[in-house]
């Protein structure tokens, strides 16, 4: 998939640009060349910036890790996946594995999610009566995990302080709440598809306290006008961020680890992620800058916005929904269409505040599914996919929607 993509920006931008060519544009290669090399350096000097701010935060979230934080979530989660996987047996394996992949992702674990994960596919696949079809387990599991609900969006946050935001963690608390729409749209639609009863006791008392905490979150911030809103978000957003790293820390303690040499380990992680990206941010940058360069983004957009002046409606989101196209299809896609935005607007201007928050909303949905399946040779994936791609629209509407209140006045 990945692979068309990418290779779909070079050939539409070349029938672009000899399309303006023949109308008399002759400049057009010269800008498409120049932008090829400049975004081309602009991935390479992003990916190079992010180092120091990697290396911390996978260094934090390493203390995490080892003093088992990860765990002590998966035990809190537990009797929620036993209530809705009815069809694993009850002492199944795969339980162990799912709330710890869960509880990875929440963490921002993405390197610790990914394996879990696919260990609680084989285990779900054992039990699987039909070896090529998904189990309705199966396809829960790849819905949640598709929507991925996220407490540091870690990599969002360090490309913004990357860019120069005046306030980086702005949009910590909308795309907290995006992410969590996401991921019980996706829930409730699949558990309505698989017949899950919902109103169990043991569902319900998750669901309820959930949706409480995210409400309550939105309701207090809807009462407040637009200064105080930003004022609310910014001292919450760091103030959770700072919270979450000394809680790291204190745990630990507590738990009798060497923190700093945990730090250390993951720090040395972070280094070698910071350096493995470098290929793929240079890849697809100077691919989406040869395409806006050739014009195809802003033709794209135009389309949109005039579409959209037949309503009364503000369009100003249309600058971000490059990001919200690609981020189903391709991770390092959406983060190039993202970082795109920030470059042409500015990071902190609304079109970059709407990409970010659309970015963390939800995960990449197409990527997920291969790899989760592909991992177990299941070809046979159910409703798994339009489920989770009911999810993605979910989330990405709520995100935009959730811009506009934390943004504009």
């Amino acid at each position: 998939m990945l692979n068309c993509i990418w290779a779909a920006f070079f050939i539409f931008a070349f029938i672009a640009a000899i399309i303006q060519s023949l109308n008399g544009n002759n400049e057009i290669w010269k800008q498409i060349v120049d932008s090829l090399f400049s975004s081309a350096d602009s991935g390479f000097r992003v990916a190079l910036g992010l180092t120091g701010v990697l290396c911390f935060w996978l260094g934090i979230l390493k203390i995490a890790e080892k003093s088992g934080l990860t765990e002590a979530l998966a035990k809190l989660l537990k009797p929620f996946f036993r209530a809705v996987m009815p069809d694993l047996k009850p002492n199944s394996p795969a339980f162990g594995s799912i709330v710890m992949n869960v509880a990875a992702n929440v963490l921002g674990l993405d390197n610790a999610a990914t394996p879990m994960g696919i260990k609680a596919m084989e285990q779900m696949q054992k039990e699987n009566l039909y070896q090529d079809k998904a189990s309705n387990s199966q396809i829960l599991f790849m819905v949640l995990n598709s929507s991925s609900l996220t407490l540091l969006p870690v990599t969002i946050l360090m490309y913004r302080y990357q860019f120069g935001s005046a306030n980086p963690a702005m949009v910590f608390i909308p795309i907290l709440l995006a992410t969590s729409v996401s991921t019980l749209a996706g829930f409730l639609a699949t558990a309505l598809w698989l017949r899950i009863n919902i109103f169990r006791p043991v569902i319900l008392a998750y669901l309820g306290f959930g949706g409480l905490l995210i409400g309550l979150i939105g309701y207090l911030f809807t009462r407040l006008n637009f200064a105080d809103k930003t004022t609310a978000a910014m001292i919450m957003s760091n103030a959770l961020l700072f919270g979450l790293v000394a809680f790291f820390i204190l745990w630990g303690l507590l738990k009798k680890q060497n923190v700093y040499e945990n730090f250390i380990e993951g720090a040395k992680e972070g280094f070698t992620i910071a350096v493995q990206i470098i290929p793929y941010l240079v890849a697809m940058l100077a691919a989406i800058g040869i395409f806006r360069a050739a014009g195809g983004i802003d033709l794209l957009c135009s389309a949109l916005e005039k579409l959209l002046s037949h309503w009364d409606v503000d369009y100003e989101f249309v600058k971000a929904v490059p990001t919200a196209l690609m981020k189903p299809l391709s991770g390092s896609g959406a983060r190039a269409m993202m970082l795109d935005t920030f470059k042409t607007y500015g990071v902190d201007s609304f079109a970059s505040f709407a990409a970010s928050v659309v970015q963390g909303s939800t995960e990449t949905t197409f990527y997920v599914l291969a790899v989760y399946f592909g991992a177990v040779k299941i070809s046979k994936t159910g409703a798994a996919l339009p489920l989770a791609l009911f999810a993605d629209i979910c989330g990405i509407i709520a995100a935009i929607s959730l811009a506009y209140v934390f943004y504009q006045e």
